[in-house]
């Protein structure tokens, strides 16, 4: 499903990853660990196409993302690519539930109403639909962010540090929901995070600037 082969990340031309090998069979949940600055998020927006490599290979689902450029990279990552960003974006101006169907339009795809309550009831947060984000709490607002990089059921879903400001209970219920939207889909889940209580949970990890395991 992904495979990385010789990569090597930087801005400005100055490398700050490098990373020789790996891979995530299809539907394979991975956890991208290492300390803040490592360069987990760096990899993560590689590997959805929001950041070109120095150098290297990313391969997702068969396409190798590195070769495509402009409206092929955009319409690549909006059918094949979720993601949970750290800062979640939500579009002020418009109501969770709309916010839940830009997804797939951007994605050049069209999800109808219904089943974008139907995606919000599953989370348990069909009560939000015609709420403004203001409106919403953080851990509310995340779960719309979960659902809405998975309103185009994507063949990889990436979160960015989904549980570095939870406390114990909501962090746990935060990874759950990851793996259950992940699992539903037959999603590949790719997690980058700092933090050491989610890692029971993968059984894969790679270590970012350090080894696999």
């Amino acid at each position: 499903m992904l495979k990385i082969s010789e990569l090597k990340l930087g801005y400005g031309g100055k490398a700050v990853l490098n990373l020789a090998k790996f891979s995530v069979a299809n539907g394979e949940h991975t956890l991208l660990s290492g300390k803040s600055g490592s360069g987990k998020t760096t990899l993560l927006y590689a590997l959805s196409g929001l950041l070109k490599p120095l150098a290297g290979s990313i391969e997702i689902a068969g396409t190798e993302i590195t070769n495509l450029s402009g409206s092929k990279l955009d319409k690549f990552r909006g059918e094949n690519i979720g993601i949970v960003f750290q800062t979640l974006h939500m579009i002020a101006a418009v109501t969770v539930l709309d916010n839940i169907l830009v997804a797939p339009f951007m994605g050049g795809k069209s999800l109808a109403r219904v089943d974008a309550v139907a995606l919000l009831k599953s989370l348990g947060i069909e009560d939000l639909a015609n709420r403004k984000p203001s409106e919403i709490s953080h851990g509310q607002a995340q779960r719309v962010a979960i659902a809405r990089a998975a309103a185009n059921s994507p063949k990889l879903l990436l979160a960015d540090e989904p549980t570095s400001a939870l406390d114990d209970e909501s962090a746990e219920k935060v990874v759950k929901l990851l793996f259950e939207i992940a699992e539903k889909s037959g999603a590949t889940l790719v997690v980058a995070s700092h933090d050491g209580r989610i890692k029971k949970h993968f059984k894969k990890t790679l270590n970012v600037g350090g080894a696999n395991e």
